[in-house]
């Protein structure tokens, strides 16, 4: 069931802030946005897109159709990912590759390129995905807009995978990982 309350737009440490929730029980969820001005159109539709369905959302720029850096809003959104503030993250530029490259500096954040639908359903059930990443120049809006609701539905499978996961988890803290066994000899 999705609760919603009336829209109120406040300011908060540079940050536009929606306050409109998705209720799933006890949980709520809370989305944070990003784009340079490349990706302001699809960021303000899907900032509409998103209050429409109810989620809770944090816009932390770029607000305005001039030219800025990339990194310091894709480093915004997602430091408010590895905090646990904010669930998810949406980063949206030329390409989506800035976004990508910067956020998955910040520990904590595992971010990838929406580019297909089940690219994007695999990137949260296999690989537990907190960030999503999109080019608007080079993928069509209605695209974008579906890709975000797989991404935002589609729960972490754990299994098999979670052992990957952990690898990567490893990997950021400065640990040695090694293959792991097969599990499944009958795997061909």
């Amino acid at each position: 069931k999705i609760c919603v309350n009336p829209p109120k737009r406040l300011e908060n440490r540079g940050m536009i802030y929606t306050n409109i929730r998705e209720n799933r029980g006890d949980i709520i969820m809370k989305i944070v946005l990003a784009s340079d001005r490349n990706g302001l159109d699809y960021k303000k539709r899907l900032i509409q897109h998103l209050e429409e369905k109810g989620y809770e959302l944090m816009d932390v720029g770029t607000y305005e159709n001039v030219p800025c850096d990339t990194p310091v809003f894709a480093e915004k959104a997602a430091k408010l990912v590895a905090s646990g503030e904010c669930k998810y993250g949406i980063l949206i530029c030329a390409t989506g590759t800035g976004m990508i490259i910067t956020a998955n500096k910040i520990k904590g954040v595992f971010c990838g390129m929406g580019y297909t639908d089940l690219v994007t359903q695999y990137m949260r059930q296999h690989n537990d995905a907190n960030m999503i990443a999109f080019g608007q120049k080079h993928m069509g809006y209605e695209d974008v807009e579906h890709r975000v609701d797989i991404f935002l539905t589609t729960e972490f499978m754990g299994l098999h995978h979670a052992p990957r996961v952990q690898q990567i988890r490893d990997i950021e803290a400065g640990k040695e990982i090694h293959q792991t066994p097969i599990m499944n000899p009958n795997w061909k």
